[in-house]
């Protein structure tokens, strides 16, 4: 039987997917699971076991230990990507909110030091440039391209008190991917941006829970639900779409109350 998706012989560069139970991970694993050759990318060497239990599934997959922040290494990696695979065909942008190892502070704007601004627009605005600027040339070489970019509906959409760093770096990426769109648009390269709501990792904290709560859904999404998101914007069935954003939060930005019935 035919998938309806298939990236058979396409090689497919995702990043953030250094946790296994992240919307990164679940990307890469559909896109192996549907024939993609995925080349995954994390911050430790904890991708390595990612990459090996795609090959183990039977996919092709490697991983690559890269701080995407910084310039120098991003040239880096995307060079040994392209040495390792001949290609890219698929970004997927995934990295970004936090990084192992380090805590995020969400002070309120007044309170902001300078430095954490620039970290957080950095780690969710810039790497997303830096990926994009780096493998776009060879997409416009090839004729072909497919951008993803796991942005939030936090800053596009809506925000809360503490996220005016992310909330502008997130808004920015979207502007940027429009832009990009127009540019590349005739040649044969789309870009578009997922953004979703709330959803249960790991590392969901009380608040994110109780959040997904009150979507009309009644809960969080999974990784893999946004992932099928990512993956189907990622492959030829959605040729015609470019420099848009779908929503993927269980209807929660559609409801003016967001608290529960129980509570009246």
């Amino acid at each position: 039987m035919n998938n309806f998706i298939d990236f058979t012989g396409q090689v497919c560069v995702v990043t953030g997917a250094g946790s296994a139970e992240g919307i990164g991970f679940a990307c890469a694993k559909i896109l192996a699971e549907l024939g993609g050759k995925v080349a995954l990318i994390a911050t430790t060497d904890r991708i390595n076991e990612r990459a090996q239990e795609l090959v183990s599934a039977g996919g092709e997959a490697k991983g690559y230990v890269a701080n995407l922040m910084d310039r120098d290494e991003v040239e880096k990696v995307v060079a040994q990507i392209l040495a390792d695979f001949g290609k890219i065909d698929v970004l997927v942008n995934n990295a970004g909110l936090a990084q192992v190892g380090q805590k995020d502070k969400s002070p309120n704007f007044d309170e902001m030091p300078y430095g954490q601004w620039d970290l957080v627009v950095e780690r969710n605005l810039g790497i997303t440039f830096n990926m994009i600027r780096n493998i776009i040339p060879t997409m416009i070489d090839a004729g072909y391209g497919r951008i993803v970019n796991v942005s939030s509906v936090t800053g596009p959409v809506v925000s809360a008190s503490g996220d005016s760093a992310y909330g502008a770096a997130k808004a920015a990426v979207n502007g940027m991917s429009k832009a990009i769109a127009i540019e590349v648009g005739g040649k044969g390269i789309t870009i578009n941006n997922v953004l979703p709501g709330w959803i249960k990792t790991a590392a969901q904290s009380k608040r994110g829970a109780l959040g997904g709560q009150n979507t009309p859904l009644g809960r969080s999404s999974t990784p893999e639900e946004v992932a099928n998101a990512v993956v189907f914007l990622a492959s030829d069935k959605a040729s015609y779409i470019t420099g848009q954003e779908l929503i993927v939060d269980g209807g929660n930005v559609i409801q003016e109350f967001k608290g529960s019935d129980k509570d009246l």
